[in-house]
């Protein structure tokens, strides 16, 4: 569901003192197809709010109609600044979100990210990331582009800033080819987001947050 930059409203309060506010990142794998199911199934999360940050790419494996939260695109971030006092759309972003999870992470966001290159609004939202709160990542390609060496060394480098992976798994993939490479089950993401959810007498900012241990493998 994609709004114009008008209905944009970002900074407004939470929806209660006892909210936590996830946003979703979406990047250009087949696996964003899957972005519908994970939206609502963070919505069934006691507490959760969610809002949604595409790229461009993202934008062609999934249908907007059926994403029920606040969409924001590329445009989004220019078309709300036209002076100096106007917000800038990824600082509030990130002053909303208490947690940001990428779902899926492409390996050309992957790249990006572990270079701190932030040339989209996705981008730009992990650049000035507030890193005392998490962020994970669900990596997402072809078997063969995962094997690449460069791989295994950036997500390396997004677990030293701190970031938490919840590691793809090996399955049949769209393309065919069968291997490691895709997303975590939409179960398993959902249940690590669970896990940074704040107890009923923490707020946001008291929880500590685990870390997440590699899935098993599922073959389909």
């Amino acid at each position: 569901m994609f709004f114009s930059s008008s209905s944009i409203s970002v900074s407004a309060p939470k929806i209660s003192a006892g909210t936590f506010c996830v946003l979703v990142g979406v990047t250009g794998s087949v696996a964003a197809l899957k972005l519908p199911l994970l939206v609502s199934q963070l919505l069934q999360l006691p507490g959760v709010d969610v809002k949604v940050v595409t790229t461009e790419h993202a934008q062609h494996f999934y249908n907007s109609e059926e994403v029920s939260v606040k969409t924001y695109r590329d445009k989004d971030e220019w078309e709300l600044w036209t002076q100096r006092s106007d917000p800038v759309l990824h600082i509030e972003l990130r002053r909303w979100a208490d947690l940001f999870l990428i779902a899926p992470l492409d390996a050309n966001t992957l790249g990006k990210i572990s270079n701190g290159i932030c040339d989209n609004l996705l981008t730009c939202v992990v650049r000035a990331w507030d890193t005392s709160r998490p962020l994970i990542f669900c990596p997402a390609m072809n078997t063969a582009m995962w094997q690449h060496p460069v791989t295994a060394q950036q997500v390396s480098r997004l677990t030293e800033f701190g970031y938490v992976e919840i590691p793809c798994i090996s399955k049949k993939l769209v393309c065919g080819d069968e291997g490691k490479g895709a997303m975590a089950e939409v179960s398993t993401i959902v249940s690590v987001v669970k896990q940074h959810l704040p107890k009923p007498d923490e707020s946001p900012e008291d929880i500590s947050h685990p870390i997440v241990e590699s899935p098993g493998t599922k073959d389909k």
